[in-house]
């Protein structure tokens, strides 16, 4: 698992439109916040993207870009972007090895059953590329208000 200070993962991963980013593009420019969460269309995920959605012009204001990413298709995250009109990146790790670097990719339990799942978790990545807040395990609910919270703080 990652910790604050650390240099962020580089990536260069495919977002909704089939269009290669890389965490480079915003060095020296932009804050991100890359956010991990389980599954596109689903109760919890839908709820993290709207709410980061409803915020996208107040992290502008403070030089910050918003990236989800789940281990989904391009045309899965271009279909959930275009059902609840999502304002965000969604970056298509179907391989994981985004997930694998950011340490997200964990064992989870639900209901006695133990299986390897996308573990919902938040970083911001300064404009020098270092994680500046690292959270693992996160709740949907009011997270964005959170990040957007810290994200004014940097």
């Amino acid at each position: 698992m990652l910790n604050k200070n650390d240099v962020a993962p580089t990536f260069s991963t495919l977002n909704q439109n089939n269009e290669m980013i890389n965490l480079s593009d915003y060095k020296d420019s932009k804050n991100v916040v890359l956010y991990f969460y389980p599954k596109d269309d689903t109760s919890g995920c839908t709820l993290e993207a709207n709410q980061f959605t409803a915020l996208v012009s107040e992290f502008a204001k403070v030089d910050t870009v918003i990236i989800g990413v789940s281990k989904d298709s391009c045309e899965s995250h271009q279909a959930f972007i275009d059902k609840f009109g999502l304002k965000v990146d969604l970056l298509a790790d179907t391989s994981g090895e985004l997930c694998d670097a950011y340490g997200v990719w964990q064992e989870k339990e639900k209901n006695g059953v133990k299986k390897m799942g996308v573990v919902r978790s938040t970083f911001i990545i300064n404009k020098e590329c270092i994680l500046v807040d690292v959270t693992y395990g996160v709740a949907a609910d009011g997270h964005a208000q959170e990040i957007l919270d810290k994200v004014i703080k940097i």
